[in-house]
């Protein structure tokens, strides 16, 4: 027998509504119909026959349920609606009664706490008690959306404790507050929304920002990690130079040693050869003289021979071996001296190049220059010309020293910038804050703002109160200048000579700094150069 799935609605449509059987009864003849169809048919006619087939009927049939008809309408109508009804889709509220595939409920019961599809919503429609129970749209997680309390419906907000309440709330505890639907407090958060939007978005800029430092940290650590080894490489390599070449000299030392050991004993050995030599011929000639016959031979033979030949009295003779006691602890001695030298030489190498990475453009300003200074038109000169310029007064101009500032201030962190001083007999070179009194006769100290050196022929000096003697260095061409603004340091290098001059530590920095430049004497100018990295 096919099932009622496999039939059509016509199977089970009534022939007076056309709609599928609904508590379906059958006549004498054989028809079936609803019981409210074909009651409502007779009540309306005089006769009582089948809408069918016009069978007559004498006296109005007694009614009777056709079970089968019943039970199999009663299946197509659940498995039409099934069919009729849609699947749950993302986002939407399932039936918490479907154990298959879930359909999308219809409506959910407050009193029952569960979400229905239209099939299983049937019996709230039908039952008499399930019919006096809450339906509302379809309300995911039913449990949550209920007061604990009162058993109802969350359907306000209250703004004063910021908590959803029921209607009975607002008649106990938060009577006195200020409370609207949900559907107010929406709106408002709504609006809040872009603004909120606009903070995390922010936020994120923010993060996204601090993700770029931090992986910029990270790159410059690498490279100052490849920076470390290779100069590690290089002073280690500087080392093993000269380990290689005492080791050298070492050996050549104990050899040299050896070789005059060596030469004084060859030399004995072949004196001593010779004098054998020398003796065994006088040997053979005595052999020989007892043979001659003639007399007068014999005599002058014998006097000749009679004597042996001069030799050396060897009896004190030795050949004494080099001592080499010593030698191994001189020569470490003067390994270390070397090892000592070059390792300031190279420290000093590598501190010069550390600080030549924070090079910083330097432009000197005209608005600070004594008039009897000249600078070029792109700020890197300044000449001391001797004659006095017209220039406008200007409360930034030095007046009294023969000094520039530059365009440039720091404040914080490290910066590093180079002076050309070559052919330039007399000049101060530093930096100074930006409060220094540019217009009287002070001392150019830390004191009153100023942190520099002065060459002037055979004196060079840092200028502190006392002043700092430094040693001359011959042919001095560049000057470099660091300064450490975090650190309260300042320090000067020779360039050329890769060689650290003078630093001025402890210092206090509480305002901007300015590279200052005061040639003196009518010669070559001082020129700020470009940083060329030490090798």
């Amino acid at each position: 027998m096919a099932s009622p799935t496999s039939w059509s609605e016509e199977n089970f449509s009534c022939p007076i509504c056309l709609d599928v059987f609904s508590s379906p009864i059958f006549t004498p003849c054989g028809h079936n119909f609803c019981r409210t169809c074909i009651t409502k048919f007779w009540d309306e006619q005089a006769q009582y026959k089948c809408p069918v087939c016009n069978e007559l009927f004498h006296t109005r049939p007694v009614l009777r349920v056709n079970i089968l008809v019943s039970e199999m309408a009663a299946q197509f109508k659940t498995s039409v609606r099934v069919k009729e009804q849609p699947c749950v889709e993302p986002g939407e509220v399932p039936c918490d009664v479907c154990t298959g595939t879930q359909l999308k409920a219809v409506k959910s019961c407050l009193v029952c706490l569960i979400s229905y599809c239209q099939t299983h919503l049937e019996p709230h429609q039908r039952v008499a008690g399930l019919k006096k129970h809450q339906l509302v749209e379809p309300l995911d997680h039913l449990e949550e959306r209920m007061c604990k309390k009162h058993d109802r419906l969350l359907e306000l907000f209250c703004r004063t404790e910021q908590v959803f309440v029921c209607q009975f709330c607002t008649e106990g505890d938060h009577r006195s507050h200020p409370v609207v639907p949900l559907k107010e407090e929406c709106e408002v958060k709504m609006a809040q929304l872009g603004n909120i939007e606009s903070e995390v978005l922010q936020i994120i800029q923010e993060r996204n920002r601090k993700i770029n430092e931090i992986k910029d940290t990270i790159k410059l650590s690498k490279k100052d990690a490849d920076r470390e080894i290779a100069d590690g490489l290089q002073v280690l390599n500087a080392l093993m130079c000269c380990i290689e070449k005492w080791q050298e000299d070492f050996n050549q030392t104990v050899q040299e040693k050896m070789k005059s050991t060596e030469k004084q004993a060859e030399d004995l050995i072949k004196e001593l050869e010779q004098e054998i030599e020398d003796l065994t011929n006088r040997s053979s000639e005595l052999k020989l003289l007892p043979q001659t016959k003639d007399h007068l031979n014999f005599l002058q033979a014998f006097r000749s021979l009679k004597d042996p030949p001069p030799t050396r009295d060897w009896t004190t003779v030795e050949v004494r071996p080099q001592s080499y006691v010593g030698t191994l602890r001189g020569s470490l001695d003067q390994l270390e001296e070397t090892l000592n030298t070059e390792m300031k030489k190279l420290r000093e190498v590598v501190e010069l190049k550390r600080v030549q990475q924070y090079e910083v453009v330097v432009t000197l300003d005209p608005d600070t220059a004594h008039p009897c200074l000249t600078l070029s038109d792109d700020g890197k000169q300044v000449n001391y010309g001797g004659l006095v310029n017209q220039l406008p007064d200007n409360p930034k101009r030095f007046t009294y020293f023969a000094g520039v500032l530059s365009r440039q201030s720091f404040s914080s962190g490290r910066f590093y910038f180079e002076v050309q001083v070559k052919d330039t007999s007399v000049w101060y070179l530093g930096v100074a804050r930006e409060s220094i009194n540019r217009k009287a006769n002070i001392a150019l100290t830390p004191k009153n703002g100023y942190w520099m050196i002065l060459f002037h022929k055979d004196l060079f000096l840092f200028h502190d109160d006392p002043v700092v003697l430094l040693p001359l260095r011959a042919e001095l061409q560049k000057v470099g200048v660091f300064v450490d603004c975090d650190e309260g340091l300042v320090s000067f290098y020779d360039v050329e000579a890769k060689v650290h001059i003078y630093s001025a530590t402890g210092c206090t920095f509480s305002e901007p700094l300015y590279p200052f430049l005061c040639p003196i004497a009518i010669c070559a100018p001082l020129i700020i150069s470009p940083v060329n990295q030490t090798d």
